[in-house]
């Protein structure tokens, strides 16, 4: 850390004249040093806003009281007409879960079946987060149950990772698709969907204030951080974000069910694995 020095010009006081003419001397203030980063392998993301508090110890149950918090930053302020209610912070998700399903902040709940929350432990070490629910998560109204969530498994399983000890949760709540006859076909959403539900996305980081989160493609890159980098500038580092938490980039598992070539997609399973093994490292 680099530390400030006083130029030896620099007086160490200035005066100031009071009433009457009496001249006092005024200690000048001390320049603070810069902040910086947590130690380690890290990326800085230019300007990103910190997104959750830092994860602290807390010597009481109740630490994350359901009132609003004093001094707690505004997570949503780049968002015009937010509620005052957004800056809450919750014991749970129990009621940002249930509220969830009235959710009609962008139009995608018009043709959705229901809203995906998230689900897991709600103190995890680990957050999983994908871009969006698919058609079996639209209908069971659980993340990453389909033919995506199979692959997710079986990378998870091959890594080491449990399942039931992750934090597994979307960029967005509602599914985006586009309908042909009686298929309802993925589509992607747009930046201002991610931007809008990540309303939902900040609730989930503020309470489950997982270590490291696994940014599973460029819309859970966006969600998270609010930028839409590319999965290859980030992959393979655990980049630090502003608020301390370690975010890993991958693909989505879905990319390597599209993959035509079956010893790419090998490969790239194998790839996938070892990003889900750098997340369990970087958590500890």
């Amino acid at each position: 850390m680099r530390a400030w020095r006083r130029n030896s010009d620099e007086p160490a006081s200035r005066s100031t004249v009071c009433s009457g003419g009496t001249r006092l001397a005024v200690p000048r203030p001390e320049r603070q040093p810069d902040a910086s980063l947590s130690g380690g392998r890290s990326l800085e993301l230019r300007g990103v806003p910190p997104v959750v508090p830092p994860r602290k110890a807390d010597p009481m149950p109740a630490r994350r009281a359901h009132a609003a918090v004093e001094g707690a930053p505004d997570l949503f302020a780049d968002f015009e007409g937010t509620p005052p209610e957004a800056g809450r912070l919750f014991v749970d998700l129990s009621v940002p879960r249930q509220e969830a399903k009235s959710c009609t902040r962008c139009p995608l709940y018009k043709d959705a079946t229901q809203t995906v929350f998230g689900e897991g432990p709600e103190d995890a070490a680990i957050m999983l987060v994908g871009e969006q629910p698919g058609d079996q998560e639209d209908l069971h109204g659980r993340p990453f149950v389909g033919p995506a969530g199979q692959v997710l498994d079986r990378a998870m399983a091959a890594a080491g990772m449990e399942r039931d000890k992750v934090y597994v949760t979307n960029a967005v709540k509602h599914f985006k698709f586009d309908r042909r006859g009686k298929k309802r076909i993925h589509q992607r959403p747009t930046n201002s969907e991610v931007d809008i539900c990540r309303w939902w996305l900040d609730i989930e980081r503020r309470v489950v204030r997982s270590r490291v989160i696994v940014a599973l493609g460029t819309t859970a890159i966006r969600g998270i951080t609010g930028r839409s980098p590319a999965v290859t500038s980030l992959r393979g580092k655990a980049a630090s974000l502003p608020d301390g938490t370690r975010m890993v980039a991958t693909v989505h598992p879905s990319y390597l069910l599209r993959m035509p070539d079956r010893m790419a997609a090998e490969a790239e399973f194998s790839r996938f694995v070892a990003d889900l093994k750098l997340a369990l490292k970087a958590a500890g």
